[in-house]
């Protein structure tokens, strides 16, 4: 257990979640296992929403660190599939810190955690298109590929265990697959124009010879290009 209260009371707050769920993580369950008074855990985290958020980001943190270093495969759409497991894997191990983060919408919008979380998908997404292997910008792939995670994630966890059935997520990961990308570059028939634009604009990044305001300027050229109907 971790030294300062702080961490102590993420620490059993943490416990509790997990016990629990969100409901059992009161102020007064939290600061007798955590062994600190009230005024000590609102000093710290403002309210219980501000608990949460930390307690939420401890576990999430160590699947972000997973996700990112780990090895990349040569294969970018291969690399889906592996994020896309991770994922799955990561809300069924934690449930209740799943269904914290992702179960509801929240005010101020998600938790700083759950945003870089989609900031990595959307550079996974960019390598696919960089690959010519992307049928949308990498924007809309990666927001699809997370509601897609996202709710099939949560059927499984209210799902009882004894009755959950291994192939939905492998079907539902095929089929974004599928929606999303391509086995290779597409070309003829299916948007050349588009794929090559999409695919520039992933690199466009890191086009050191150009200026910011010259990068700004193509890219809103390439997402006109790349834009379906155009």
């Amino acid at each position: 257990m971790s030294d300062t209260a702080r961490d102590r009371i993420i620490d059993a707050a943490l416990h509790l979640l997990d016990a629990g769920g969100p409901e059992a993580m009161s102020t007064r369950a939290v600061g007798a296992a955590a062994g600190v008074q009230a005024p000590t855990i609102y000093r710290l985290f403002r309210d219980k929403d501000g608990l949460l958020d930390a307690v939420t980001e401890r576990r999430f943190e160590e699947y972000l660190a997973a996700k990112t270093q780990r090895d990349h495969d040569e294969d970018p759409v291969q690399d889906l599939r592996r994020g896309w497991d991770l994922h799955i894997g990561f809300g069924l191990a934690n449930p209740a810190v799943y269904v914290a983060l992702y179960g509801a919408p929240r005010p101020g919008g998600p938790a700083a955690a759950v945003r870089r979380s989609e900031e990595i998908l959307v550079a996974m997404m960019r390598r696919v298109a960089a690959a010519g292997r992307l049928r949308v910008d990498e924007s809309t792939a990666a927001q699809v590929f997370h509601a897609a995670g996202r709710g099939t994630t949560l059927l499984l966890i209210a799902t009882p265990e004894a009755e959950r059935d291994p192939q939905v997520p492998l079907l539902a990961r095929e089929a974004m697959i599928a929606a999303l990308t391509t086995d290779a570059p597409a070309t003829g028939a299916q948007d050349p124009l588009g794929v090559a634009a999409r695919t520039i604009r992933a690199a466009l990044p890191e086009a050191d010879a150009l200026t910011r305001a010259e990068r700004g300027l193509l890219a809103e050229w390439l997402d006109r290009l790349a834009a379906p109907g155009r």
